[in-house]
Formats: C-alpha cells, sequence, structure tokens
C-alpha cells in the first residue's frame, strides 16, 4: 500500500469516477484503474462498487476512506511544519474577481511569491458565478469572489468589504433613477440582484439596468453619458479626481460587497489554506490603507 495508491483512492470516492478523478490528478484513466485495482488486490477486497453512473463505496471502502482521510490530513501536516517555504514548487490555480484584480491582487501576488518562491501561480480573472462553480469542478485551488460559498467541502476567510458608490455623467446633474440607465455587476451577481429589486420597489418596472462584466467598461458608460452607475468606490476615486465623473446621493446607499478567500477545505491542502491566509492578511492591509487619511501638504 502507497500513499500514491490511497491519494488516488480518494479522489475517486469523492468525485465518484475514475474519469473525474484522472482529470483532478492529470493522469491517464488507465494509471488510476491501475492503482485502485492493485489497493484491491493488496488488501483482498472491493473497494468500489461499479455502476453505469460512476462508482460507489463498498462497507471495506468506507472503512478505508476514514482511515486514508487521517493520513491525508497528517500527511498535510507534515509538509506544513517540515517543508521551508522556499522549497514548495507546486502549482496555485488562483482565480479572482475583477474587483480584486484591480485593487490588492499584485500586492498578494508578490506576497505569495515572497513566501514560496517556487510557487507557480497561474491566474484567471472572472466573475464569482464562474469562479464559485470552477472551484467546486476542482478547476481552480483559490478563489477570490463575493461569497461565501455554501458547500460542505469548501472554506470560506472572510475579507474587508468593498463599499460602492453613486457616479454620474458630470452633464447629468439631477439623475432620475426612475428612466436613467443604472450601470452596474453582471446580472448573475448579488450586486445585480439586490440592485433590481431596490430599483424596482422605488421605481416601479420603468428603470433598467445595464450590467456589464468589466467594470472598466462600466465606468467608461458612465463617463460617456450612457447612465448613471453603482460601482466600487476604490475604483471611481482616480475617474473622479480626473472629473471625467461624479458622485451624487439618491437618498439611498448599496450594500457593500463581501468577499471571501474560498477554497477546498475537504480534503485540506496546507499549501492552499496558507494561500487564503495571505490573501486575507494582504486585503486587510489594502483595506487599513484606504481608511488612513492622506496627508495634506503645507
Amino acid at each position: 500500500m502507497t500513499l500514491e495508491q490511497l491519494r488516488t483512492f480518494l479522489w475517486v470516492a469523492r468525485l465518484g469516477g475514475v474519469r473525474k478523478a484522472a482529470e483532478q490528478m492529470n493522469i491517464s484513466q488507465p494509471a488510476v484503474s491501475a492503482r485502485i485495482t492493485s489497493l484491491e488486490s493488496d488488501l483482498g477486497t472491493a473497494l468500489f462498487s461499479r455502476g453505469p453512473t460512476g462508482v460507489t463505496l463498498t462497507k471495506q471502502g468506507v472503512l478505508l476512506r476514514n482511515h486514508a482521510e487521517q493520513i491525508a490530513a497528517l500527511v498535510e501536516r507534515i509538509k506544513a511544519d517540515v517543508m521551508p517555504a522556499d522549497s514548495v514548487s507546486s502549482l496555485l490555480r488562483l482565480g479572482v474577481a475583477e474587483t480584486v484584480a484591480q485593487t490588492w491582487l499584485p500586492d498578494f501576488i508578490a506576497r505569495l511569491h515572497q513566501t514560496f518562491p517556487k510557487l507557480k501561480i497561474e491566474v484567471s480573472v472572472d466573475i464569482s458565478f464562474n469562479l464559485r462553480d470552477m472551484l467546486l469542478e476542482r478547476s481552480l485551488d483559490l478563489t477570490i469572489l463575493m461569497g461565501p460559498v455554501s458547500d460542505f467541502s469548501v472554506d470560506n476567510l472572510d475579507l474587508p468589504p468593498f463599499e460602492l458608490s453613486w457616479y454620474r455623467p458630470l452633464d447629468l446633474a439631477d439623475p432620475d433613477l426612475s428612466v436613467t440607465p443604472v450601470i452596474t455587476y453582471n446580472r448573475n451577481s448579488r450586486p445585480h440582484r439586490e440592485l433590481t429589486r431596490e430599483l424596482q420597489e422605488r421605481y416601479g418596472s420603468t428603470a433598467q439596468i445595464f450590467p456589464t462584466n468589466s467594470l472598466s467598461t462600466g465606468f467608461e458608460m458612465v463617463a460617456s453619458g450612457i447612465g448613471v452607475g453603482i460601482l466600487p468606490t476604490v475604483l471611481g476615486r482616480r475617474l473622479v479626481a480626473e472629473k471625467r465623473i461624479a458622485t451624487f446621493d439618491p437618498g439611498w446607499q448599496p450594500t457593500p460587497l463581501h468577499f471571501t478567500a474560498t477554497f477546498i477545505g475537504e480534503p485540506r491542502d496546507e499549501l492552499i489554506a496558507q494561500a487564503a491566509k495571505i490573501a486575507q492578511q494582504v486585503a486587510i492591509e489594502h483595506d487599513r490603507g484606504l481608511q488612513t487619511p492622506v496627508p495634506v501638504p503645507a
């Protein structure tokens, strides 16, 4: 019995099939099948019941899974305690929402590289809806998204919120939100859902929302006079300072965006857990920097 056999057994058990396990482990299906067959031969018992839609654990398989999970957790603790950080050479598949990508992501990548110099980082920027699916499909290791993600296998670390502000074109001094388009996050997002409900309750069916997957495009749409926007305050400050757009107050404010550093916690990977904690630390430091008043030159 080897650690690779047990690791392969756990992936097949978790994902319910040889093909999915092979994709997750980046090895061939025959290699996965061979490891399982060898493990069953060593133990002298069948671990899976094969069916048309996948595999399920036998009674002996359930017993082995309990032991294998304890062994896997112990291996992760050993790696975390014994392996020097500068010797870690794994690949971290990171998924990030655009709000974070345009703010503290560079600082996070730099801190990761400083902590794990040999770590390879692959970054995907996408909407939170897609990032969640990719995480649960195990095609991403760590996601920074509008969370939390509710799943028994997932761990969420809370991050400081992003405030949202109202923005208008410079030549639209008093926007009528019953007819003026409101530009905001994509339609599969929490801000879009909350805004839709709020606008309909306050202004009726004539209110319009123009969703966008690109925050940069959203700000440009406001600047060009297409409509007003509910967009991140931290990203709008520069355009306000450049007098390309202006803030305004319609009498109510949107709920701040809640983000989490989210990763698969079962099985737990200590490297990914450490990366999530680093993300949390960098986000907190960035938020504190935003709260610190900038000194005015005498």
